[in-house]
């Protein structure tokens, strides 16, 4: 036997062709694949030498916290990419007819790329913030805008930002590592979310988007500015201290600034950092600057005046924000009940892709813990997860493996989760302003959606601050003899582990990539808690 496998090992070497019974093996099988066999699987029939396996070859990831320049590949970005593998398309695709009280994005005079993007994405007329903002700001102007999510200001400044670059474009081989536009956002939640907006309309360009924030990995973001240009770049001001100092990133070529939630930014403890980093940019009258903020207070106004150059002021009131296409609920109830409520609504509505909010760390864990235990998928998202963790959990629930998110209100602003049908506040939040950013989740770009709070003992003193705020009564009841069925048991004993959050960031543990810790607002008259 072995003389035979030396026998075969030499006539393989040598080249001869197969012995004719392994040939007519294959060849009576009608029903056998006419592609020649893998390495791993032979033909039936033969006998085959050991042979090296093939190395697969990795797909690049796509990943927000590996600090890559996230864009679509070369087959669909860019003018040659899209002329050589999509077909042809003409403005004239597009016709969408007029409308008394609307503006179309023909009316503005948008290159045919992003007209294309804008196509794609299905958007047809500017919403208010969007048709109020554009026109002076594609002429030049600055701009100070009161306005909250959920209204279309991150496409409005970004359709501004793109249709600036590409009338005017520039040699983007002189330096790599200098940003013609950069947004200043607070959070690296919404950091992300304006890259991913970006993302969608750049496709059929040539530029490049960054989105640079603590949380990740230092050095994978500081190559990015090696790799190739840089003509947008959405920061936390953190990190983006961190490069500017270390002189990674120059913001000397900077042409467009947006200072995205500027209150948000106050809140945290920001506003020092964003001096600093507006000190590194040319003169405010040499450059546009778009800022954007949910309240219009004297610190933010004054803010405005010393950042910002004769700016177009635009105002959306909240009662714009929180529509009527969002139906809102409040089921009084005790705070052992809660848990109840929860579950049954969850599984007795069959709900698939819900947001529940909750006030501290801990209840966010305990909650999330409790309905893994009775069999719901369920995911956490708060201050504690670790960066790319929160990445991970968040591409699950928009592709539908989480059923429930458990969330701070580290996610209640700025994320735009596609098909949320139902926000629960497990616990009302103390501010009222953040109530009306958690209901936004759902109900965005008219769709409908269902926000259901519970109010125990404690949190139904936060309600007519919230009411107040709302400028209408909310729907106050008790839950029916259904939604307080006792709990089943338990079908799994704990949930996974889920990791830290820190040790990564070089900028520290602030949210959004800085060191400083961050601080709540004053609330103003809170009501007396119970005991």
């Amino acid at each position: 036997m072995i003389r035979q496998f030396i026998t075969r090992i030499r006539r393989h070497l040598r080249g001869d062709k197969e012995t004719p019974a392994t040939t007519a093996t294959i060849s009576e099988n009608p029903a056998a694949p006419t592609a020649v066999p893998g390495p791993d699987l032979p033909a039936v029939g033969e006998k085959t030498t050991p042979k090296l396996k093939r190395r697969r070859r990795r797909r690049p990831r796509k990943s927000v916290d590996s600090g890559q320049v996230l864009s679509q590949g070369p087959e669909e970005q860019g003018p040659a990419g899209v002329a050589a593998e999509s077909p042809a398309w003409s403005p004239d695709d597009f016709q969408v007819p007029p409308a008394e009280g609307k503006t179309r994005f023909h009316d503005l005079d948008l290159a045919p790329e992003l007209m294309r993007a804008i196509h794609a994405l299905g958007f047809q007329y500017s919403t208010p913030i969007q048709a109020q903002i554009l026109p002076p700001t594609l002429a030049g102007h600055d701009a100070f805008g009161k306005a909250q999510t959920g209204t279309g200001k991150s496409a409005a400044f970004l359709i501004n930002i793109i249709t600036r670059l590409l009338r005017d474009p520039e040699d983007r081989q002189k330096n790599l590592a200098q940003p013609r536009a950069l947004v200043l956002a607070p959070t690296r939640e919404l950091a992300i979310q304006i890259h991913q907006d970006a993302l969608e309309l750049l496709r059929f360009t040539n530029l490049n988007c960054v989105a640079v924030f603590g949380g990740t990995d230092y050095e994978k973001q500081r190559k990015v500015f090696e790799q190739s240009p840089v003509d947008i770049l959405i920061a936390t001001p953190g990190r983006l201290l961190d490069f500017a100092r270390q002189k990674v990133v120059f913001l000397n070529q900077v042409e467009v600034m947006v200072i995205d939630e500027a209150d948000r930014l106050l809140d945290m403890g920001f506003i020092p950092d964003v001096r600093r980093i507006i000190q590194q940019t040319p003169d405010k009258s040499k450059r546009q600057t778009l800022l954007f903020s949910a309240t219009l207070t004297p610190q933010i106004s004054s803010l405005a005046a010393q950042w910002t150059k004769d700016p177009i002021t635009v105002e959306i009131e909240p009662e714009q924000v929180a529509s009527d296409n969002i139906k809102q609920l409040v089921y009084m109830v005790t705070a052992k009940e809660k848990m109840t409520v929860l579950y049954n609504l969850v599984t007795g509505k069959k709900l698939e892709r819900v947001i529940v909010f909750c006030n501290r760390r801990d209840v966010t864990r305990r909650v999330r813990d409790r309905l893994y235990r009775h069999g719901i998928s369920c995911a956490m998202l708060s201050g504690e997860v670790s960066q790319p963790q929160r990445m991970k959990t968040l591409e699950n629930f928009k592709e539908g493996r989480i059923r429930v998110l458990v969330a701070t209100d580290v996610a209640g602003r700025g994320l735009h989760i596609e098909g949320i049908s139902h926000v629960i506040n497990y616990n009302l939040p103390e501010d009222a302003e953040d109530y009306v950013h958690r209901i936004g989740r759902t109900g965005r770009a008219g769709a409908s959606g269902i926000s259901v709070s519970f109010a125990d003992e404690e949190e139904s003193f936060y309600l007519p601050a919230i009411e107040e705020y709302m400028g209408r009564k909310l729907s106050c009841v008790y839950p029916d003899d259904e939604l307080l069925a006792p709990l089943p048991p338990p079908i799994h004993k704990a949930p996974p582990l889920e990791k830290s959050s820190g040790g990564q960031s070089r900028g520290g543990s602030r949210p959004g990539g800085g060191g400083r810790s961050a601080t709540r607002r004053p609330t103003g008259n809170r009501p007396p808690r119970r005991r």
